[in-house]
């Protein structure tokens, strides 16, 4: 799907106003994320990126948040800087959106909270999902659904989750003013009726933008690339990658399997720097991939778009859906989408 078909939260698109001096042509930051868009946080140049690494700050993280954070799949959005948003105000944003939800809910709006108004809305911090101590904090908003039962062992329910973030943010957001918190990745997990509604209450709320983020087949196959390189010491899954080919009355998918220490054989025999990736290694490597493929099945693979990538570190489509399966690479998958997400904030 292209980005362009992917509707925003609001029918109004519009950049809001406090942010619209600081996105356009003439302004500071303007000219500072084109700058920086020849310097990203992974590499010198665009075409040349530091294969993922853990953080040390990582280790502050709640290891049970990063389970909580694993295995499941989360729709990604790039957010605009939010206006005096405030991490000492949390509790009150928890009441002020379950408030809001449940005036919606009332209305008769479509919004998937349990059978009653029996619900909590929680905001927290994820301390130590960042790159540098420069990176905002990170936080987490969940929707709890409890049971009806009037005791004191209620079932409690998670019914929706979100959480934004901003690794290895800090060089290209610097010159944003200091009313302005830049968290630029969103990643939703639940009813889109959800995430809706919760992105129309921080739009309203903190005059920011969500806009849906989706992956190009580039990007995919830098995914592939520097997921395939990490080292790890057991694999969960096979490295996959699906093409779509473009036919009537419906598109064809074409699904590749290769086992993960075959494909990371492969990465081996086309990388020459031990600590970062180029994009001629990412094409050779795809390249061998295609090449196999057609030797075997007869299929030319440059014909059809890679569509999605899957790997023991995480798996992605280019709808802009993730799944994270490795803590360890945890941040350096967060860092690569915090550069995409930044790059598409117009």
């Amino acid at each position: 799907m292209d980005s362009s078909d992917v509707p925003e939260f609001t029918p109004n698109h519009r950049v809001p106003p406090r942010l619209r001096d600081y996105f356009t042509d003439a302004s500071p930051f303007h000219r500072h994320l084109e700058s920086v868009r020849k310097h990203t946080s992974f590499g010198q140049t665009p075409f040349r990126r530091k294969i993922p690494e853990c953080s040390p700050l990582q280790e502050n993280v709640d290891p049970q948040r990063i389970a909580f954070l694993l295995h499941k799949q989360w729709t990604l959005y790039t957010l605009t800087p939010m206006y005096k948003f405030s991490y000492t105000n949390l509790n009150e944003y928890s009441c002020l959106l379950k408030s809001f939800i449940a005036a919606e809910k009332q209305k008769g709006l479509a919004v998937e909270v349990g059978e009653d108004f029996n619900f909590k809305v929680i905001f927290s911090t994820l301390s130590g999902m960042k790159g540098t101590q420069r990176d905002p904090a990170a936080f987490l908003v969940q929707i709890i659904s409890k049971s009806q039962k009037s005791s004191k062992n209620a079932e409690e329910k998670v019914v929706w989750t979100g959480w934004f973030c901003c690794v290895y943010g800090d060089s290209l957001l610097e010159n944003v003013p200091d009313d302005f918190t830049c968290l630029p990745l969103f990643l939703a997990n639940g009813a889109e009726s959800n995430t809706a509604l919760i992105g129309t209450w921080f739009q309203q709320t903190f005059d920011c933008r969500f806009t849906r983020l989706t992956i190009s087949a580039f990007n995919l196959s830098w995914m592939a690339a520097m997921w395939t390189a990490c080292n790890l010491e057991h694999y969960v899954a096979a490295t996959e990658l699906l093409w779509s080919v473009p036919c009537s009355p419906q598109s064809l998918d074409i699904s590749y399997a290769i086992h993960p220490e075959d494909a990371k054989a492969l990465w081996d025999s086309v990388h020459q720097s031990p600590e970062e990736i180029t994009q001629e290694e990412v094409d050779l490597f795809i390249d061998c991939l295609c090449s196999h493929f057609h030797r075997h099945f007869k299929i030319n693979l440059a014909a059809t778009r890679l569509v999605c990538v899957s790997t023991s570190v995480a798996s992605a489509h280019t709808d802009g859906k993730i799944k994270i399966l490795c803590s360890k690479y945890l941040i350096g998958v967060l860092a690569f989408l915090t550069e995409l997400a930044i790059f598409q904030i117009e």
